[in-house]
């Protein structure tokens, strides 16, 4: 009979004493405990299983877990006799962040102290026994949500040394989902702020603790080291890219198969590879979507379960504010094609809106985009570069970016639908109508606001524009923009899956002042444009009839559009 499927259960006990649905994962406390690493940090996309493993990780080592082998009989790790003598024999302190998810700097700080309060809390025990000196004693009592930053700065450490004290024995640390709060705090706009109070909380934890054991964080990101981390030299990285504990975190393709078994829903592992798998971590290639899965499982149907359980707000703001060669860029992986650019693992919050190269790195940790193939670039010393050719990750992914571009849209109360009807219609009245109604609506959405020129408005807009008819159309046509046709470049190209319905090409301009006195005469350059470069050339020779292709020249002052055919 197949085990109760238990939605959104991370903590192990929980899972393990209900029997509930579970991928053992065990041998990941065996390998993490012979690499013998003093602080690891391991990053993995958001449901991922990371908290789970860090709950089985406190269960097996917890003092206050001792003796409770019945979590872990019939386990892999339980078949290593010296690990069953391990088991339940160290002072453990497990705290996180995932919850800090507050608007201001103050709630955040707040929420920290709580976490770490609820910590002392837990061990108030130690107040009532000669360990602590008087001194300490005081400390402890003032441990709150309004303590100053030097005692949060010391508070896990100072925590860690009375429990070895206690239990004669150095004690392990689990940081969970460590950079929630540096997420929300650059979306909410106190990230440097709030850097300093976790970067002294953080490197007096990891770095100058002599009571440490040996200590695990996870997170999505991997923050600079420049940022949180300038003191902690002792800190192993495990990203997306590395080899250790590859298939510890997601679901590899056999125990896929495995629990598809289980719950009679074997036929169905092709729609569920389409949707899920994808993943890849270090050299494994065929990593599930543990929290799809679960779901799928449970529910028999495949939708987009991982999708839907986040708002992704950070992903949607850069990609929408992005530059051109942002938005271009995630045009080619809407369109099932793939990019190649540098990467750097190293989360540079600050840097999101000025390096494209952050945003795709991003979007790869927080498993949106997949490596299909490391390129190394070696030809001499002075050009030597690692690129990556990146893709979106599985069918899953591209439901939710094709809803988040929708979304973008949805601020213009069907206008922008009514938009692309009419211009399917031929109407020029009504696009230019609708037209200006969507620029007066959501112009400013696309732009980065004080960071850009009245010039580069337009374009930022048009980019999103051409994402949105991308979304809504390619089911019939394929949606180019910025592409060599003909004799030059034309803005964007509609072309017909089918030879014959109507092809469409665009031409885009920006009134330029010197050069003419008016919107009107600006269209009619972007008409003349597309006359004078033949971009026609490529869809004839596709085979659609000239008599079957549109031409509409763009005109934009400010939010003010007109259309021309």
């Amino acid at each position: 009979m197949a085990r109760v499927v238990g939605i959104g259960h991370q903590d192990f006990e929980t899972v393990r004493i209900k029997n509930n649905f579970y991928i053992d994962k065990t041998e990941f406390i065996k390998e993490w405990w012979e690499f013998d690493d003093a602080v690891t940090l391991i990053t993995r996309p958001r449901r991922f299983g990371k908290t789970l493993n860090m709950s089985m990780l406190e269960k097996f080592f917890s003092i206050e877990y001792a003796k409770r082998d019945e979590l872990f009989k019939g386990l892999n790790i339980w078949k290593y006799k010296e690990y069953r003598e391990i088991q339940g024999t160290y002072p453990v302190i497990f705290l996180s962040f995932a919850n800090v998810k507050e608007n201001t700097y103050e709630q955040a700080r707040e929420s920290i102290c709580r976490i770490i309060q609820e910590l002392y809390n837990q061990n108030i025990f130690l107040l009532h026994t000669d360990l602590l000196t008087d001194n300490e004693k005081e400390e402890y009592k003032q441990i709150s949500t309004r303590m100053n930053d030097s005692m949060i700065s010391d508070s896990i450490r100072k925590m860690s040394d009375y429990l070895s004290r206690y239990y004669g024995k150095k004690t392990i640390i689990l940081l969970d989902e460590y950079d929630t709060p540096i997420q929300e705090a650059y979306v909410g706009g106190f990230w440097s702020d709030l850097m300093g109070v976790l970067r002294s909380l953080l490197n007096s934890t990891f770095k100058t603790n002599p009571y440490l054991e040996r200590a695990i964080m996870t997170g999505i990101t991997r923050v600079s080291k420049e940022s949180i981390f300038s003191d902690l030299n002792n800190l192993e990285v495990v990203t997306t890219t590395s080899k250790k504990y590859e298939d510890k975190f997601g679901f590899t393709q056999e125990e896929v198969i495995k629990a598809l078994k289980e719950y009679d829903l074997e036929d169905k592992k092709e729609e569920v590879k389409l949707w899920y798998d994808g993943f890849c971590f270090g050299e494994a290639k065929e990593i599930y979507n543990p929290w799809s899965i679960i779901n799928y499982l449970d529910k028999k149907e495949v939708a987009p379960y991982w999708a839907n359980t986040s708002s992704n707000s950070l992903i949607g703001k850069l990609i929408r504010e992005g530059s051109t060669q942002v938005k271009e860029s995630f045009e080619l992986l809407l369109n099932g094609k793939e990019i190649v650019t540098e990467l750097d693992e190293q989360i540079v919050y600050d840097q999101l809106d000025l390096e494209e190269t952050a945003i795709w790195s991003l979007l790869l940790a927080s498993g949106y985009l997949k490596v299909e193939e490391k390129i190394r670039d070696d030809s001499d010393y002075l050009n030597w570069k690692q690129l990556y050719r990146l893709k979106l990750t599985n069918f899953e992914v591209k439901v939710m970016f094709a809803h988040m571009v929708k979304n973008w849209f949805s601020k213009t109360g069907g206008d922008y639908n009514a938009f692309i009807k009419a211009m399917l219609n031929d109407d020029i009245e009504a696009m230019n109508a609708y037209m200006n109604r969507i620029s007066m609506r959501i112009f400013s959405y696309f732009d980065v606001g004080k960071k850009s020129s009245k010039m580069l408005e337009p374009e930022r807009f048009y980019h999103g524009f051409v994402l949105g008819l991308l979304v809504e159309l390619m089911d019939r046509y394929e949606i180019k923009s910025n592409r060599e046709s003909g004799f030059g470049r034309y803005d964007v190209m509609l072309r017909p899956r089918n030879v014959k319905d109507k092809a469409i090409i665009m031409e885009f301009k920006v009134i330029s002042p010197k050069k003419e006195k008016s919107l009107e005469e600006t269209a009619q350059n972007a008409l003349e444009q597309i006359k004078e470069k033949n971009y026609k050339e490529e869809l004839i020779e596709a085979g659609i009839s000239e008599n079957n292709i549109k031409a509409y020249g763009f005109a934009f002052e400010g939010k003010n559009v007109l259309i021309s055919d």
